[in-house]
């Protein structure tokens, strides 16, 4: 019954969010109701567990997406990622330009939530696409899809990835290491499998591009905007460069076996962040004054408080399936002792989270939904968490469609019809999801 039981608790959530349009946030705490007390927790239990579910999950991540949104919110009001993406342009050539995109959007521009990293490139990709030629748009959409996707999963400090291995208890150092691999490397293989798929009569012009006056009002705007006040653009990376050097020092530091209590100090990611944050707040405060910081730092806390909420959120829901005994129930389903079972181990993880995506339309939530479930059951497992953390994160990827703003918001930036947003985007995080599958599964053998 208890399975039963949260399987409904999920499909209340995913019925609520796209059938009646009820907030994540909402959802997820009546979802976490209904299983609490529908499994016998208690009245009582099941709100203890969804208030310390939200305290833990925030003692984990709370910090992190917070300092996070803050130094990409600075960094963009001062125009460092505008820099960045004009300067690719420059330098790198049209026909290379949509794998240095797609490999720019999987490392650096994580650090940023993904709307503003669609608003800030699709300029570039729309500008650059007819020197690519006639598959130009589709394949720097792609590319700005795949990037975007591969590095908010994959690569700290994408939200979802900071969220997965928050809530199950991976170390942002360990998950650096592989994650940084993972990212680029998926989105780099995306890209250049969806380049052979446009060879072909895969797509339309007149079916596949709409072009919206407004939207390329916009865009012009963006390109000519004056950006001489901008820092070098060095400079500019530094207060994200500085905090994964340091994150990864600490890794490697107790890797290696060389580490003290004052390498681990530094190389924790709170203070990294920390210390990111800081030298964005300098640079913006040099370059933009004390009221365009405080004006930047404001957007920040605002983008800060939602993001923040659905995840402790999401930490509830976990804490409550771990109320209900489900780990012992499902306990056999992850049983992974060598070979194949390790490989369904995988791949449940990863269907698990891919069908949240399909069903709820949010990578973040689907991620985070998933981990949550899974999370309480993986001390009775022989997979290493990193591993299951890395399947989640391929499967929240799959297939994003009409169910998320994003779709939306992808399709008016880069002049797309709704046909030619479902090959392009949906396509790109479908062929990403299942191209990450096998790397996710090579990670077994050394992790």
């Amino acid at each position: 019954m208890v399975v039963l039981h949260t399987a409904i608790a999920i499909a209340v959530i995913v019925l609520l969010i796209i059938r009646v349009r009820v907030d994540p946030v909402i959802s997820l705490i009546v979802g976490s109701l209904y299983l609490g007390l529908a499994t016998g927790v208690g009245f009582t239990a099941t709100l203890t567990a969804i208030a310390t579910g939200f305290g833990e999950i925030m003692a984990e991540v709370g910090l992190l997406i917070g300092f996070g949104v803050l130094i990409g919110a600075m960094l963009h009001a001062i125009g460092a990622f505008r820099k960045m993406v004009t300067m690719l342009v420059d330098r790198v050539g049209a026909d290379r330009l949509p794998y240095a995109m797609t490999a720019a959007m999987s490392t650096i521009f994580p650090s940023i939530y993904v709307d503003v990293q669609v608003v800030l490139a699709s300029p570039v990709a729309r500008s650059t696409a007819p020197f690519i030629g006639r598959t130009g748009l589709p394949h720097m959409s792609g590319a700005l899809g795949t990037g975007i996707f591969a590095g908010y999963v994959f690569v700290i400090p994408g939200l979802a990835a900071v969220s997965i291995a928050g809530l199950l208890e991976i170390p942002l150092g360990t998950w650096l290491i592989y994650g940084f691999v993972l990212g680029p490397l998926t989105a780099i293989v995306t890209t250049l499998i969806f380049r052979l798929l446009l060879r072909g009569r895969y797509w339309n012009l007149a079916r596949d591009e709409h072009v919206d006056e407004a939207m390329v009002e916009q865009e012009t705007t963006e390109l000519v905007e004056d950006d001489s006040a901008t820092p070098p653009l060095l400079v500019c990376l530094l207060p994200i460069l500085v905090p994964l050097v340091m994150i990864a020092f600490g890794a490697f530091a107790e890797l290696l076996e060389f580490s003290n209590d004052f390498i681990a100090f530094l190389g924790d990611a709170n203070f990294a962040l920390f210390v990111g944050l800081i030298g964005a707040y300098v640079l913006c405060r040099r370059t933009l004054g004390s009221e365009g910081t405080d004006a930047a730092m404001s957007e920040g806390f605002h983008t800060t408080g939602a993001i923040l909420l659905i995840t402790g959120i999401g930490g509830s829901l976990g804490a409550v399936i771990g109320e209900t005994g489900l780990d012992t129930i499902l306990a056999d389903l992850f049983t992974a002792e060598a070979g194949a079972p390790v490989i369904l181990s995988i791949l449940l993880a990863w269907l698990v989270a891919a069908v949240l995506h399909l069903a709820i339309g949010s990578v973040s939530v689907a991620a985070i939904t998933a981990a949550g479930i899974i999370g309480p059951v993986l001390g009775s497992i022989n997979v290493s968490p990193i591993v299951i953390g890395l399947a989640i994160a391929s499967g929240a990827m799959f297939a994003l469609q009409v169910n998320s703003n994003f779709f939306w918001m992808f399709k008016s930036l880069l002049g797309l019809s709704t046909q030619g947003t479902f090959k392009t985007l949906t396509m790109v995080t479908s062929i990403a999801s299942v191209v990450s599958l096998p790397m996710v599964m090579a990670v077994a053998l050394v992790a």
